[in-house]
């Protein structure tokens, strides 16, 4: 009972300071313990606060049902349909709680009120809808509505407004005074112990998710009458005042603190020869867009215009009001003219830039902020709105310099610090970042923006402990936020713990049910541990929403193609593990559009689409068998689970995956015992053939066998296996005299397999499938800068990546235009300017346009050929930005040429192995073994023929060829480096060689304790059986 009474106090301040957000969460609830009438009409009134106008009706008709006589459900109700454009659902409603009314004698008040709202309607039977709900806005109040006054100001004109109200107000709706709802007396918060204070009223304003609040009576020395009104300046101080979020309170006006300080400002001031109406209607007007009933101020605003049309004053909080409703056109076009009256109207040129802003007109919005610090050069108000306009379009310098002078002037503003830290961090500065965000959660420790920034940082810099550390923050502040539990959500899907993820999701979805990025990637996390019926039903109600950005929709179409890929899989989940075969099953266009996250309106009208859940499910759905505990299935996942450890990057931006490290120990283990067998069969081969037919044709017996292809056709089916290379593509020799052996395509697919199932939301595909893609040269891309964002992953191998850049460009004195046009370089003073550049400006200086230049691969099969390596590129984006990557064309061209490359490779660790090193447990006897399996792993980093995953499966082979070798990895990879990059920014095998021998020989062992785990395609048969293993974790 205490606990309930403490909560209805705090409810009652809540809707005293109009927090509506928190006291919808407080009604939440109460509403959860004891379902009352009168809470749901309370929530119903806190929704129509917030513009939730359906949530509003769902709340009334639950009303309506309990007791159809409540007429305060029916006003309420009505209110809504007419805000959301329905005005005969409206008056129906209306009408029909004033039948109910006449019939049982109800409230006379709400009688009346009812009364009034249906002949103003009736009378005009074209009045819009926003006048007809803002006719009777205050009427139905939940709480005291005040005039929009100062103590001061109100005790002033207390005896003038009674003399006014009928001869000078006639035109509007009176608002009461004293009006609550009948439900609110039910509290114990009674009559004026819920009214607004009117002596010391505040107009708090939402500042990017913070709020200051000051006094309007501390300024009030020039407000005692209001026919000594001077300077009043309509102000919402926040960038995102033209972007409303659920559950946020409304941008509030706010009188300037030069008011407060009795200062003159440059801005267009009310005249004092205007009349008392026109300066009172004006007054009136900000109280009714602090109060968020901007249809009616716009209306109190479109008399003061009649009667002048120039006045400033008027169309800022005209402007202003529409911004409001996103009426952003409208809103530009008062600014403008206010600008055109006054030209020195400060507020008119800031407002302009945040309406601007909100259109996506970066650069003009910029230069009206600029404007208008010309008038205050040292507001940190306005140097707040342009440092955020800046963060949102990308402009982190500018942002960074813009929000550090605006700490430096008020260092109260934790909006600033936080959004400053969002800057630091997107240029890399994460120390910087983190302090930043620090000092925001110093002034305010319920602060959830900073909370969730601060979370992402950490989330970004793989430091997982700190970021659940604040997401416990969060939801201990607010347990209804719900970005903390997506946010949460992410974090556990990007460290394998789907199931965990499922649940912080559902929670967020339960909160915000149309959120498509929960959706999404729950949708992904039921699709990933195979529960694919759920996983259709979220990717389908994605696909069902009606969204508002183009990064949503791309989540759309990616949502469409997963749930074809999770209804392929599904038909496969009892066959035999080796039947998945996304490569040859699924048709070409589909994983190119895929790939590239398309529109897939050309994949619905030409690919063939996979048969709908039931009949996939009718194939086979996981059984309890795939779930359960074996002793081999224990000893296979243990020993997994230690040697798939060993991929993890210890760099920023790879948080510790405990379902790829699970998915890369069982491919490592599974290729071990594969290339095992085939050695032993080589071997054999070797021992028994002739020495000099060996000899003569000892590289020809290696060659690559063809598999026969599992795939069964199927329309708009691929017909060719992974294992399979096309011809044209392939080395020319005769590859068919040793039919045991396998290829390196065979080897590699192995982990390509585990890694597509492992993960389904990342479409990894062998290149070469791709058809007409891989015919045009699909390449992947890889920044390490984005405009002037760092990427956390990549940055750190920047300053090197620069230096092959200029080397590279040293040798061969030349690069390639974006057309591929030849820009020659061979002037002495170009050439030194370029080995002087420190940065991708610098760089870019000297050529003067976008260009890129290919590093080089020096061959191993052919002497003295270089291969085409990476593509390092340096595109100009913006006026201030650079997109700095790596990009590898894969094109049929250089498929022939890495395929040989990797060919010879794997025949000369063959060689090196299967002769009289075989089975030796000698480690210095294995060193040719060891330089072998590194070679192969350079080409095929260079090679990079995957769409994506790459990196990882070059790794997970490495360790499964020192396993078949008698060799384990117990080290780990040394802090900061990342093998696929050193094997790029290398121009030969040997140079990589030597570089990774270092740390990674010295942390190999010699052991043979591999061969005693169970065989992996044996113990793991079925996909179904895969995807079980892949996902049981003892937590």
């Amino acid at each position: 009972m205490a606990s309930a009474i403490s909560e209805r106090v705090e409810l009652a301040k809540l809707c005293s300071s109009r927090n509506w957000s928190k006291a919808i969460r407080v009604l939440d609830s109460l509403l959860s313990r004891s379902f009352t009438i009168r809470d749901l009409c309370n929530r119903a009134f806190c929704y129509s606060q917030l513009e939730l106008h359906k949530h509003v009706i769902k709340d009334c008709d639950r009303a309506l049902e309990l007791d159809p006589s409540l007429l305060q459900a029916y006003i309420l109700k009505g209110h809504a349909y007419s805000t959301l454009g329905r005005r005969e659902d409206a008056l129906a409603v209306w009408n029909q709680g004033y039948e109910h009314a006449l019939h049982e004698s109800a409230d006379i008040k709400q009688l009346l009120e009812l009364e009034e709202l249906l002949t103003n309607a009736r009378q005009n039977g074209n009045i819009t809808n926003e006048d007809l709900s803002a006719e009777s806005a205050g009427s139905s109040a939940l709480l005291t509505v005040s005039e929009g006054h100062s103590g001061s100001e109100s005790e002033s004109l207390k005896d003038q407004n009674k003399s006014r109200d009928e001869s000078e107000m006639s035109s509007e709706s009176d608002h009461a005074s004293e009006i609550h709802s009948p439900f609110i007396r039910e509290s114990p918060m009674q009559n004026g112990s819920i009214e607004k204070g009117k002596g010391n009223k505040k107009f708090d304003q939402k500042l990017n998710g913070t709020y200051d609040s000051s006094s309007l009576s501390n300024g009030s020395e020039s407000l005692t009458t209001l026919s000594h009104v001077s300077e009043p300046q309509c102000k919402v101080d926040t960038v995102e005042t033209l972007s409303k979020l659920d559950h946020k309170s409304s941008d509030e006006f706010e009188w300037s603190d030069a008011i407060k300080k009795n200062k003159k400002f440059c801005v267009a001031r009310i005249s004092k020869t205007k009349s008392i109406s026109l300066d009172f209607r004006l007054s009136r007007g900000i109280a009714e867009v602090n109060d968020g009933r901007y249809a009616y101020a716009v209306s109190i605003f479109d008399q003061i215009l009649k009667e002048d049309p120039d006045y400033p004053e008027a169309l800022i909080g005209r402007g202003t009001a529409y911004a409001f409703q996103r009426e952003l056109d409208a809103a530009i076009a008062d600014f403008t003219k206010a600008i055109e009256v006054n030209p020195s109207a400060g507020e008119a040129w800031k407002r302009r830039g945040q309406a601007r802003a909100a259109l996506g007109d970066s650069a003009r919005a910029i230069e009206d902020l600029s404007k208008a610090l010309e008038f205050e050069p040292n507001s940190a108000d306005i140097l707040h709105e342009r440092g955020i306009v800046n963060f949102k379009f990308k402009d982190f310098d500018a942002a960074v310099q813009d929000l550090s002078v605006c700490v430096r002037l008020d260092r109260g503003n934790k909006s600033a610090y936080t959004y400053l830290g969002l800057a630091l961090s997107s240029i890399g500065e994460y120390k910087k970042a983190e302090d930043s965000h620090m000092k925001a959660l110093q002034l305010d420790r319920d602060f959830l923006e900073a909370w969730t920034h601060l979370t992402q940082l950490y989330q970004d810099l793989a430091n997982t402990n700190r970021a659940f550390d604040c997401l416990n923050q969060v939801l201990q502040i607010d347990g209804r936020f719900a970005k903390g539990y997506y946010l949460r959500g992410l974090i556990n899907h990007g460290m394998g713990d789907h199931r965990n993820a499922i649940k912080d999701l559902s929670v967020a979805l339960s909160i915000e049910s149309s959120n498509v990025e929960c959706l999404y990637l729950r949708a992904s996390c039921y699709h990933a541990v195979g529960q694919f019926r759920e996983a259709v039903k979220d990717y389908d109600a994605a696909l069902d929403l009606e969204l508002d950005s183009m990064e949503k929709f791309v989540l759309q179409c990616l949502a469409f193609y997963q749930k074809e890929i999770a209804l392929y899989t599904a038909s496969k989940i009892n066959n035999e593990f080796c039947w998945f075969d996304i490569d040859g099953d699924i048709d070409p266009l589909f994983k190119e559009y895929w790939c590239k996250r398309l529109h897939p309106k050309d994949v619905c009208e030409k690919v063939y689409r996979q048969p709908p859940l039931r009949e996939s499910l009718r194939k086979g759905k996981l059984r309890k068998q795939d779930f359960a505990m074996t002793k081999q299935k224990t000893a296979l996942l243990s020993a997994a689970d230690s040697i798939g450890r060993k991929i993890q990057y210890n760099s920023p931006g790879f948080l510790p995956n405990r379902r790829q490290h699970r998915m890369a120990g069982l491919a490592a283990i599974e290729i071990a015992q594969r290339v095992s067998r085939a050695w032993r069969s080589l071997q054999v081969e070797w021992k028994h053939s002739n020495k000099g037919t060996a000899a003569k044709h000892g590289r020809r017996i290696r060659r690559k066998e063809t598999v026969t292809s599992q795939n069964r056709g199927g329309p708009g089916c691929s017909t060719s296996g992974p294992s399979e290379t096309p011809t044209s593509f392939g080395n020319s020799e005769d590859r068919s005299s040793s039919r045991s052996m396998m290829s390196w395509q065979d080897v590699y697919s192995v982990a390509v397999k585990w890694r597509q199932i492992s993960e389904p939301c990342d479409p990894v595909v062998w290149i070469n499938k791709l058809s007409e893609e891989f015919i045009s040269g699909f390449g992947s891309h890889t920044p390490l800068i984005l405009g002037q964002a760092r990427v956390v992953r990549y940055f750190p191998n920047f300053q090197r990546t620069l230096g092959v850049l200029k080397s590279a460009i040293k040798e061969r004195k030349c690069v390639h235009s974006k057309t591929d046009d030849i820009i020659d370089l061979s002037n002495g003073c170009k050439l030194q300017d370029i080995m002087h550049a420190e940065s991708c400006s610098d760089l870019y200086g000297v050529v003067g346009e976008d260009f890129w230049l290919a590093t080089w691969c020096n061959s191993a099969a052919f002497e003295g050929k270089q291969l085409e390596g990476t593509r390092i590129t340096l595109l100009k984006t913006g006026e201030r930005g650079y997109d700095f990557a790596i990009r590898t064309p894969c094109t049929p061209s250089r498929w022939e040429e890495f395929d040989t490359e990797m060919t010879m490779a794997w025949e000369a660790l063959c060689n090196a192995y299967c002769g009289e090193t075989y089975g030796s447990i000698d480690f210095d006897a294995l060193e040719t073994v060891r330089d072998a399996i590194l070679r192969m792993t350079y080409y095929w980093y260079n090679f990079m023929p995957l769409s994506r995953g790459s990196a990882v499966v070059g790794f997970v082979v490495l360790l499964g060829l020192f396993l078949a070798a008698n060799m384990e990895f117990t080290g780990s990879i040394p802090q900061d480096l990342q093998v696929d990059w050193e094997a790029i920014l290398n121009f030969d095998a040997d140079s990589f060689v030597g570089s990774v021998k270092k740390w990674l020989y010295p942390s190999l062992k010699i052991t043979s304790s591999w061969k005693d785990y169970p065989d992996v395609a044996s113990t793991f048969t079925t996909t179904g059986s895969v995807i079980a293993a892949l996902s049981l974790f003892n937590n």
